[in-house]
């Protein structure tokens, strides 16, 4: 999905909101969705990738981390703005996001 694409998804979106035809949390799963294929299907040298935290015993734990997406050109890359967004030193784990 192109940016246009995703773009004329969430105005018709909101249009359906404003028209009565979605309520908040059709609108919010619709726009979810929309975003999700977008990062998901980007074209370029970046893919989605997907943070989980990791307690100290190497478990998944739960945190501001888990459940974060970035687009980024390496597991690395990945890694590095996870840490700038979320602002978490500890371990976490990213790995390629497909959008399940």
């Amino acid at each position: 999905m192109d940016r246009i694409s995703a773009l004329r998804n969430v105005e018709e979106a909101l249009a359906a909101f404003e028209d009565g035809e979605l309520d908040l949390a059709d609108l919010e799963r619709e726009v979810r969705g929309t975003l999700r294929t977008y990062a998901t299907e980007f074209e370029g040298d970046l893919s989605a990738y997907r943070a989980e935290s990791i307690d100290e015993d190497g478990r998944e734990g739960e945190d501001a981390v888990d459940g974060t997406v970035v687009l980024a050109g390496s597991k690395q890359g990945a890694r590095e703005r996870v840490r700038e967004l979320v602002d978490r030193p500890g371990p976490f784990a990213v790995e390629r996001f497909d959008g399940e």
